[in-house]
């Protein structure tokens, strides 16, 4: 019996990838001044035992005025980098999963309440709060405080803060880095013809508005080891009309190829309170169709793909390489089992689980060997 695309291996430069399925950053605001908590050993501990592919650490800020809301994950120093190494090394002890990491700057939409206490923008000066900057000072809703417009002396700090970050992210052994280019944050920001207004060099035409990104870009590029993937999610699409557009995102994903980007994740919104998402499964496929379509390098679509036949159908049509689950993944954590159940296919568990082996699946499981302990 041939094996479904889904659960066919891939590499993604030197990475090899046991199937297709990603785990999708996930922020779980549960952080304390940066600093990952038991939370995370339980997060990410319950998702390396999935039978995924690979599994995605959520955004992570760069800096401390990068995090969306106090509660986020932070790479800046050597505390957070610390507690970061504690649960690693808890997950990789019984997971032989590839791990990536997100690294953001929220931009404009930092400061934020966490989300089950309303998730407003916090103002400057109140506990939790921080002055938030941006390409230009434009506030995301017109009742934010408004963002400072960054000088060339910020924007290099925040570059050289990614490249600070890469750098840390590698001597944890991460497998690969995703920059956030994506979702309305600082780097989409600048991308996007609504939030970025400047009259400089980075502002304007589209190769103005993407040199920053592509500067971020060339940066963590030389700082994470050069085996190692680095690649960028993007939105492409603002679903506002005047906004960042598809075709900008095929010309943004071909210069990030040219430049040794090893994928692209295609997600769309975020930019722009405006937006209008005919949300539904699949919704985002046919925007990582067109970059696909476009490179040469692995595309990874994204958003409400959780029926099983639709993923397999995506990796096997061609419309992406890899289908990254989130949400859904959150709600089953075992959807990697079920789908190559479902499927007819294989995947690695832990020992201790491999009794669970359902009796009309007996091929489905086969041991996991844990990874190397840092």
């Amino acid at each position: 019996m041939n094996t479904p695309k889904l659960f066919e291996p891939l590499s993604v430069g030197a990475l090899s990838l046991a199937n297709r399925i990603v785990i999708a950053p996930m922020c779980q605001y549960s952080a304390v001044d940066g600093k990952m908590t038991d939370w995370h050993t339980i997060h990410l501990g319950q998702l390396a035992l999935s039978g995924a592919g690979l599994l995605t650490i959520e955004a992570t800020a760069v800096r401390p005025d990068g995090r969306i809301s106090y509660g986020d994950v932070g790479l800046w120093d050597d505390a957070t980098e610390a507690a970061m190494a504690t649960v690693l090394q808890s997950v990789r002890r019984w997971s032989s999963m590839p791990i990536a990491i997100q690294l953001a700057h929220a931009g404009r939409k930092a400061s934020t309440d966490l989300p089950w206490l309303g998730g407003k923008q916090i103002a400057p000066g109140h506990a939790h709060g921080w002055q938030t900057v941006a390409p230009s000072a434009l506030p995301f809703h017109d009742t934010d405080n408004p963002p400072v417009a960054m000088t060339r002396e910020q924007m290099d700090e925040v570059r050289d803060a990614f490249a600070a970050s890469a750098r840390r992210a590698a001597r944890l052994g991460l497998d690969a880095v995703q920059i956030h280019a994506a979702h309305g944050y600082l780097l989409h920001e600048f991308l996007s013809p609504l939030s970025n207004r400047r009259d400089d060099e980075y502002g304007g035409s589209l190769d103005n508005r993407m040199r920053f990104p592509l500067e971020v870009f060339d940066a963590v590029r030389a700082a994470f080891p050069a085996e190692k993937p680095v690649s960028v999610r993007v939105s492409a699409t603002d679903w506002v009309a005047g906004g960042w557009s598809t075709e900008d995102t095929v010309a943004f994903a071909k210069a990030l190829e040219a430049r040794g980007c090893s994928a692209i994740h295609v997600s769309t919104g975020g930019l722009h309170p405006a937006q209008q998402i005919p949300v539904g499964p699949g919704y985002q496929v046919p925007h990582a169709r067109a970059v696909k379509q476009a490179v040469a390098i692995p595309v990874v679509a994204v958003g409400m793909i959780t029926d099983y036949d639709h993923a397999e159908a995506i990796v096997a049509t061609g419309d992406a390489d890899l289908v990254a689950i989130a949400r859904g993944i959150l709600y089953d954590p075992r959807w990697p089992w079920h789908a190559a159940a479902h499927l007819g296919a294989s995947v690695t568990a832990p020992p201790q689980y491999l009794r669970s082996q359902p009796r009309q699946f007996p091929h489905l499981l086969t041991a996991n060997k844990p990874g190397p302990v840092a």
